[in-house]
């Protein structure tokens, strides 16, 4: 293969890499993206379509190009058996308790779904109804939302669904952003569009979601599992409280239930412990528990509060006895 056949081919690669991202490209966005003309990525498109890969194309202001359900799946990927198979266990994998797995099964199911030919879906959808997880920590999800969202996500159009507010239901209207597992629960990461600001949604606690064909431009958005882990850790909680903590990053994370505080390592073998409760001396006694030496450093009257506690600790170890400093 000469240096030419291997760039070509290396382009086309990347091109489906990227029909496969998005519902939709214009000819001028693909090639800006790939550094071709748009002439060229008509030739790409149609060696995509040699190989078997069902590109559409749509005319127009609304347009573009597109990776449609084709009749039968690109010859040399995957027969029926293998792509109900593999579906199947990418919607188990997405349930699942290994670190990071959820994510990357997603996002692969995402991009089968892409090819996956109308005839296999319910099969995929009956077969994965008969499949559990023995793990029973995370809490089960509608694997047909999941792909809702993740859809969306991977689409980039806006998404609404009904969501608990205190003690109603409201109608919430989205930017959908990414999907966040942690060990007990899917959340979505999304531009709230009522409140004009980010917001995190257990995926287990929406219903009635429907993505819309409008499309929106992707917003500076924070690190999306930082900010989910967070929000769980502390924000969701009336008192939030940090700590400095003498001791290293592991050690701490070991000591505290994932996601139930967030931990930075900080210089000279320490950690900042961000975390929130109903009380402030519920988080001061979850962090005192750890058994290392720590400091608070937000709010300024918990430090009171350890003292006013302290003395009270003393008071009823009543006074030394003899030989007793």
């Amino acid at each position: 293969m000469t240096g030419d056949e291997r760039g070509t081919t290396e382009r086309v690669l990347t091109l489906l890499g990227l029909l496969q991202q998005r519902q939709v490209w214009t000819g001028t966005e693909l090639a800006a993206r790939l550094g071709v003309t748009p002439r060229t990525v008509r030739r790409d498109v149609e060696r995509l379509r040699t190989l078997g890969y069902p590109v559409q194309a749509g005319p127009g202001v609304g347009g573009g190009y597109r990776l449609g359900p084709g009749r039968d799946l690109p010859p040399l990927l995957l027969d029926d058996d293998e792509a109900i198979a593999t579906a199947v266990s990418l919607l188990v994998g997405a349930g699942g308790a290994v670190a990071g797995a959820g994510d990357a099964a997603l996002r692969a199911l995402t991009k089968l779904d892409r090819v996956l030919p109308v005839r296999l879906r319910h099969a995929v959808r009956t077969l994965s109804g008969s499949v559990e997880s023995f793990d029973g920590g995370r809490t089960p999800v509608d694997p047909d939302l999941l792909m809702t969202l993740a859809r969306a996500c991977r689409d980039e159009v806006e998404t609404g669904f009904d969501y608990p507010s205190g003690s109603e239901v409201r109608r919430r209207r989205v930017e959908p952003h990414r999907l966040v597992a942690s060990d007990r629960h899917w959340y979505l990461l999304a531009y709230d569009l009522a409140r004009d600001d980010w917001r995190t949604f257990r995926v287990d606690r929406i219903t009635a979601a429907a993505a819309s064909s409008w499309r929106f431009r992707p917003r500076d958005a924070p690190d999306a599992a930082a900010y989910v882990q967070e929000g769980v850790a502390s924000r969701v909680y009336p008192h939030q409280a940090r700590f400095l903590v003498h001791a290293p990053a592991a050690t701490v994370r070991a000591q505290i239930p994932a996601g139930a505080a967030v931990v930075r390592p900080r210089s000279g073998a320490r950690c900042e412990v961000r975390s929130g409760a109903g009380s402030l001396d519920v988080v001061l006694l979850h962090v005192l528990l750890l058994g290392h030496d720590f400091e608070v450093l937000d709010p300024p009257e918990l430090t009171g509060r350890c003292r006013e506690l302290g003395e009270r600790l003393l008071s009823a170890g009543g006074r030394p006895g003899p030989g007793e400093a």
